[in-house]
């Protein structure tokens, strides 16, 4: 059963090169993504755009990524859109408390490989698919 729409992709992160990197890698992949450049834009693109899936900078100056994620999840319009948080800060204990604290669907820490934020995505969309 092949899909006629593509799925959208909402990047929020204030660096430029990282969201035209996994532009780029989704891009491939058949995603449409998007980029917001700070926190406030993000959440005003998620909100209006709904998109399939979230990618989340935690560390941005605006607003962080726990704010909007917070922001979103408080909002019957977009709580129910996964969220995949992408941060430099790869220490374990911020993965679990973020996972089961905030609840948010995944976590992948940069630097990532192209395969490791593909296999995140398919992991959450397959999830909320299945």
């Amino acid at each position: 059963m092949a899909e006629t729409t593509k799925k959208r992709v909402l990047c929020i992160e204030d660096e430029a090169e990282m969201i035209d990197l996994i532009r780029l890698i989704l891009g491939r992949s058949g995603f449409d993504v998007k980029g917001a450049a700070g926190g406030r834009e993000g959440l005003e693109l998620v909100r209006k755009e709904k998109p399939d899936l979230v990618l989340l900078d935690l560390m941005m100056p605006d607003m962080d990524g726990w704010e909007v994620y917070q922001q979103m999840k408080a909002d019957e319009a977009t709580r129910d859109i996964p969220v995949i948080v992408v941060t430099a800060k790869a220490q374990n204990i911020d993965k679990v408390l973020g996972l089961h604290i905030a609840k948010v669907d995944d976590y992948i820490a940069k630097p990532f490989s192209p395969q490791e934020l593909l296999a995140s995505i398919d992991t959450v969309l397959g999830k909320k698919n299945a």
